[in-house]
């Protein structure tokens, strides 16, 4: 490891002075060896472990390779949500929900693309009214609730509607929130005790009992109709509490504790992600209105063809550009260290590069994304980029520069197997709910400034402003 270069201090004790800095200037740290390295490795201490960042297709590729002997994609995971102590143990042990989200919950998209639609419709006409005057209302916490809404519509829907009960609806907001905090406290004891600190000294395991709760009665409900099927899907709804119990192995996935922590933890890991990119793009289109007209036209032509469904959705390029070049620019959206691995094993790179274990790997993603070498001007915001690009020459431009799709070149949701499985819905939900504002408002920061909220930085995450304005008002018509 000590032949890795080092960005900062690299002494047994004055490491803990970058560890401290990287606490909150983590961004600053790996745009340093990004720059200074020109693409090798290099390594930068944190308050547990050294982590090595990589960047650079070739180094994309060799990750994704790494058999999961070598590089565990699961223990960093573990660690950042401290899941055996937040959600319960078992999660990770057979994580089928995995599965559930990469097949059924994308598979359905299009079958289930009325209900979110409608819910999107629903919850934008309760929190934004669609009024002459100007509304004002704070970004982040109203995206937050047509996201959760939206979300909760297609994993469960109607007519037990866990989207529209209040207090399931305000304990899925808070679950990132509350289950990050409670991991930072239990990372700070021994394993013995770890157990003690999440019962005694945070708030997690009482928000998940009462998840629990609301949930329990309708899931005993649904185990004992299942039990009595003849087959999968006979007379069962098509939700998420069928997708689980399709993809389930073993008996006590079988059981109501264990299907209520795996749907807590798909909300987890898309709500408030999908909220911060929402955001995000949100406050892109307020202060770039050279867009706005170019998008109406593409929407308005392609839903008066389709209608409000997700065939129309798929085909609005100049929309899915915008979305994509805001995600890129805002890293995405939570860490700018991407695909993050634990060596479990030594690992040596194709460079002669030796890496020891219980030591963590991951990637420069908000420098990949920016690099000139990929994107012409990649500091510049240029909303049409990607359609242009699909407007090219090659025989996949039209499929491969799409949001949802992957690259090694830019790491949006990882790449390969490990890849975010959820992004289809993400990208689906997003695009429905930036449509619907569109075609719908008129849109501008608080006191019509142009000046973009500048994102909030902490360790490796870049998150948007949360307490921002945004401005809405009833739609009016454009120029031609």
């Amino acid at each position: 490891l000590n032949k890795i270069p080092t960005i900062g201090h690299s002494g047994v004790l004055t490491s803990y002075i970058t560890a401290i800095k990287y606490m909150s200037k983590g961004t600053e740290l790996i745009e340093e060896g990004y720059n200074k390295y020109n693409g090798r490795p290099f390594k930068i201490a944190t308050m547990s472990r050294w982590t090595v960042v990589l960047s650079g297709e070739r180094y994309v590729k060799e990750l994704i390779r790494a058999p999961n002997d070598i590089l565990s994609f699961d223990e960093p995971a573990i660690e950042a949500s401290q899941a055996d102590y937040t959600f319960g143990p078992g999660l990770f042990t057979h994580a089928h929900h995995t599965e559930t989200v990469q097949g059924a919950i994308t598979r359905n998209l299009a079958e289930r693309f009325d209900e979110m639609r409608d819910e999107i419709f629903e919850s934008m006409e309760e929190y934004i009214p669609l009024k002459k005057d100007w509304v004002t209302i704070n970004a982040y916490e109203t995206m937050l609730h047509v996201m959760c809404r939206t979300t909760n519509r297609y994993l469960i829907g109607l007519p037990w509607c866990g989207c529209r009960h209040p207090r399931y609806r305000y304990l899925n907001e808070q679950l990132t929130g509350n289950v990050l905090e409670a991991a930072t406290i239990i990372r700070a004891f021994p394993d013995t005790l770890k157990g003690f600190a999440s019962k005694f000294l945070t708030r997690v395991g009482k928000r998940m009992q009462e998840a629990h709760d609301i949930l329990a009665p309708m899931i005993e409900e649904r185990l004992v109709q299942y039990s009595q099927c003849d087959s999968e899907r006979d007379g069962q709804a098509n939700d998420v509490v069928t997708w689980l119990l399709q993809t389930a192995t073993h008996d006590y996935h079988l059981t109501v504790r264990d299907l209520v922590k795996r749907i807590l933890m798909i909300n987890f890991a898309s709500t408030q992600t999908s909220s911060l990119v929402l955001t995000q793009v949100l406050y892109d289109l307020a202060v770039r209105p050279e867009y706005l007209n170019e998008m109406r036209r593409e929407a308005d032509s392609l839903i008066e063809k389709y209608g409000w469904t997700k065939a129309a959705l798929q085909r609005m390029r100049k929309v899915d550009s915008f979305l994509k070049e805001s995600h890129r620019m805002n890293s995405v959206a939570i860490v700018i260290v991407l695909m993050v691995r634990k060596t479990v094993k030594t690992w040596t790179l194709s460079d002669g590069t030796i890496i020891p274990p219980d030591v963590y790997v991951g990637l420069a993603a908000e420098e990949m994304n920016k690099a000139e070498e990929s994107f012409q001007d990649g500091r510049i915001f240029k909303g049409f980029r990607f359609a242009e690009m699909r407007d090219g020459d090659g025989e996949l431009d039209s499929i491969k520069y799409q949001m949802v799709c992957l690259s090694p070149e830019s790491v949006l949701f990882g790449h390969g197997r490990h890849a975010c499985p959820g992004r289809f819905l993400a990208v689906y939900a997003i695009k429905a709910v930036f449509v619907y504002i569109l075609l719908n408002y008129d849109v501008q920061m608080e006191n019509g400034l142009l000046e973009r909220p500048a994102n909030v930085r902490f360790e490796i995450s870049t998150l948007p402003d949360q307490n921002a304005k945004v401005m809405f008002r009833k739609r009016r018509e454009f120029d031609l």
